[in-house]
């Protein structure tokens, strides 16, 4: 249902801008979503002017403009904020349930993977759960070893949830836009708190990007990286230097973790014949693994070179900034990575 309200908080002309960062994508997103249906909920600590707008700041002016009942204030207990969003996406809503850093969602698994997750398959298709968990998180900011981790792996081996994380402003707008509104399922959107302050261009309003489908955000002819979230970035800036080199580098944003976009990926590794694997999250177990299981499958006889995987290391995320610099994956070695497949 569409719903027409002023708009006291100053994001109509936030929505004007040519560049938006990270923060302000989920701010618009959130504020595109509420404006168009009524049934949008968002759930959360502080998330309510009187809190100061959440600790980040992006739901600042919400619950002036759209109310106490639609912007609530939750008390810290990440079990009581996704039950209560289970319950309302269930009963006809749309809830966004804010957990304010992504080790956090450990406290609600229960209603996650045992509840949200499986309710659909478990009522025969006759109750629908379309709730999204925003939540932030990441490494390099001397945050420790309980507010850093991405643990998006944990998610996309369940099945009946889908895992989004952006890697640009405009992408995190459009498809925070699409969870809401377009998904009938739970999904999980993980925003990087080192990115927040990032600039990029701004899409249109109301522009929705799909979920599941990967963006070629550089073409190339030589090797395929493949990744997504802030790895991106750095993959980017890697592939000019090597273009400076001679070597042509094909960049793949998933855009969305599960379920992730197979066919491009194929289309990509089978024009290259070699691929490197990015990610933030720890190497073992993780999404990388995954994906490159999946081309071997397809590909093995096509590949020119062992695929290479360029990930953080086994290990709690360390508190001291050189514990914390010799964890996490960097451009070098995703440099090195390429370099080794050529």
């Amino acid at each position: 249902m569409n719903v027409e309200r002023t708009d006291p908080t100053g994001v109509t002309k936030l929505a004007a801008a040519e560049r938006i960062n990270f923060a302000q994508a989920s701010t618009l997103a959130l504020h595109e979503a509420m404006r168009t249906d009524d049934r949008v909920l968002l759930f959360g600590e502080d998330l309510a002017d009187r809190e100061g707008g959440g600790v980040f700041k992006i739901t600042k002016g919400f619950s002036t403009e759209f109310g106490d009942l639609r912007v609530r204030s939750t008390p810290i207990s990440e079990q009581a904020i996704v039950g209560a969003a289970v319950g309302a996406a269930i009963a006809g809503m749309r809830p966004v349930a804010e957990i304010m850093l992504m080790n956090f969602v450990t406290v609600a698994m229960d209603q996650l993977i045992n509840h949200a997750a499986k309710i659909r398959y478990m009522s025969g298709g006759q109750t629908n759960v379309p709730l999204v968990i925003r939540t932030a998180t990441g490494a390099g900011a001397g945050t420790g070893g309980q507010h850093s981790d991405m643990l998006e792996a944990w998610f996309a081996h369940t099945a009946g949830i889908k895992v989004v994380v952006p890697s640009s402003p405009a992408d995190a707008k459009g498809l925070l836009l699409s969870a809401i509104l377009d998904e009938e399922d739970p999904v999980i959107f993980i925003e990087n708190t080192r990115t927040y302050r990032t600039m990029g261009a701004a899409p249109p309003p109301m522009l929705r990007v799909p979920l599941g489908k990967a963006n070629v955000v550089r073409e190339g002819t030589d090797v395929s990286v493949i990744g997504y979230g802030r790895p991106i970035m750095d993959a980017l800036l890697v592939a000019d230097r090597l273009q400076a080199e001679g070597v042509s580098v094909e960049v793949v944003d998933l855009r969305t973790v599960a379920p992730f976009d197979l066919e491009t990926i194929l289309a990509s590794v089978a024009k290259t014949r070699r691929a490197v694997v990015v990610h933030e999250a720890v190497r073992n177990f993780g999404v990388g693994a995954e994906i490159v299981a999946s081309i071997q499958e397809e590909l093995f006889s096509d590949l020119k070179a062992p695929i290479r995987r360029v990930a953080s290391k086994f290990s709690p995320v360390p508190y001291s900034k050189p514990l914390e610099e010799a964890f996490m994956w960097n451009a070098e070695e995703m440099y090195g990575a390429i370099r080794s497949t050529l």
